[in-house]
């Protein structure tokens, strides 16, 4: 017996462990560019010590449309990618984590005062053909109406150095680590910080690119390239997936980057300090994922919830509705029944008012009264001032009574 049970036991467990759900594991893009990648690093790494959701990233980095196609081909559950990128009714913004700024430096020794100086017969690194540094580069320079052929662009080959360069432009999240790039070089402000949302350059260029907004980078953050305040534009890193990804994964990816921002705040100072559960998708080039819309509306208040104060009040005054309806009815009795009581008493005093030594003509005004009487009652339960109950009935006995008696 007790083999048995031991038998049935053990049976139980390995079906138990069967049963048990392991960590999802989900395959994250690898970004091309150096500060990317190691913040995804950070997330697979925190990820990995606790959870029950996994991040492993791919064997080769991609970008941009790219990055999306191996969304779409199943090649990749989730990517990072700029929120500049042109919409894709398959492609749902998972959340934002952190602005890629646009950083636009030119040599030291240039002559710069605007834009056109800044870019006339300049020779440009702004990244590969198709990168996100040229696409946010050839906005800025649509607005601004410069001649396409005013520059040139250069590309920067593996091991090649930036001395033949007269512009820099990088479009990456603000580190310390660009400080090396940035040697020999001055950043171009868009404007004063004081022009934002006054009707300024910068503000037309969000205007017309609604993924971007104004940003400013403070004085010194990258030592003696900038000594004053900084103008630039910035666009959302986003962190998107397919459309049709299950809902309830999404929301424990959400929910477990947001478990880790305190860790992701800590080794990233200054990148990740505006990052909270509130985070505003609005600006999102993409649809909302579903799982993102979950997470987001997880405090509020479900329809029942919503509306259970209005039921409340409706119910209270149906509840004062019916009660003064009632009162209203027995104040109307009470009305009749006092109406009635009155022509009791009339009934009485009249037969109370004849006796035996009445004469004929007193017994005969006593009828007349008696059937007056009976006719008012009669007009005025016509007029519903009476009602035809059990009281109308002993009234009418009752005259009946007393006239016979005064015969």
């Amino acid at each position: 017996m007790n083999r048995t049970r031991r038998v049935w036991l053990l049976a139980a467990i390995f079906i138990l462990a069967a049963c048990e759900r392991g960590p999802t594991e989900l395959r994250l893009v690898a970004p091309p560019l150096p500060m990317d990648l190691e913040i995804a690093q950070s997330l697979v790494a925190l990820l990995e010590q606790d959870g029950d959701l996994r991040l492993t990233l791919t064997s080769g980095s991609q970008s941009g449309e790219t990055a999306l196609d191996m969304l779409l081909a199943g090649e990749a559950d989730v990517a990072l990618v700029s929120n500049y990128l042109p919409y894709r009714a398959d492609i749902a913004t998972v959340m934002p984590l952190y602005p890629s700024v646009l950083h636009i430096a030119y040599r030291e020794g240039r002559d710069v005062h605007d834009a056109y100086t800044l870019l006339n017969e300049a020779r440009v690194y702004a990244g590969e053909e198709g990168s996100s540094s040229r696409l946010i580069l050839e906005k800025v320079v649509n607005r601004l109406r410069l001649p396409r052929d005013a520059f040139s662009y250069v590309d920067r080959t593996a091991g090649s150095q930036l001395n033949d360069v007269d512009v820099l432009v990088l479009f990456a999240p603000i580190s310390a680590t660009h400080r090396d790039d940035l040697v020999g070089f001055k950043l171009f402000s868009l404007g004063a910080p004081a022009e934002i949302s006054n009707g300024s350059v910068v503000d037309a260029v969000a205007l017309l690119n609604p993924t971007l907004r104004p940003f400013v980078i403070p004085a010194s953050t990258y030592g003696g390239a900038n000594t004053a305040p900084t103008v630039t534009v910035a666009a959302d890193k986003l962190l998107v997936t397919r459309s049709d990804m299950d809902p309830a994964i999404i929301y424990d990816l959400v929910n477990e980057v947001w478990r880790l921002r305190p860790a992701l705040a800590a080794s990233r100072p200054g990148l990740f300090d505006q990052f909270d559960d509130s985070f505003d998708v609005s600006r999102s080039t993409f649809v909302v994922h579903a799982g993102t819309q979950n997470f987001l509306q997880r405090d509020k208040p479900t329809i029942y919830e919503r509306y259970s104060g209005v039921a409340e009040v409706l119910v209270t005054l149906i509840i004062a509705l019916a009660s003064a309806g009632l009162a209203g009815i027995r104040i109307l009795k009470r009305k009749r029944k006092n109406r009635i009581d009155r022509f009791y008493t009339a009934v009485i005093e009249i037969r109370n008012s004849v006796s035996l030594e009445s004469s004929p003509a007193d017994r005969a005004r006593a009828r007349q009264q008696l059937r007056e009487l009976q006719q008012t009652a009669f007009d005025q339960l016509i007029a519903e001032q009476l009602s035809a109950d059990e009281s109308f009935q002993i009234f009418i006995t009752l005259s009946k009574d007393v006239l016979e008696q005064l015969q």
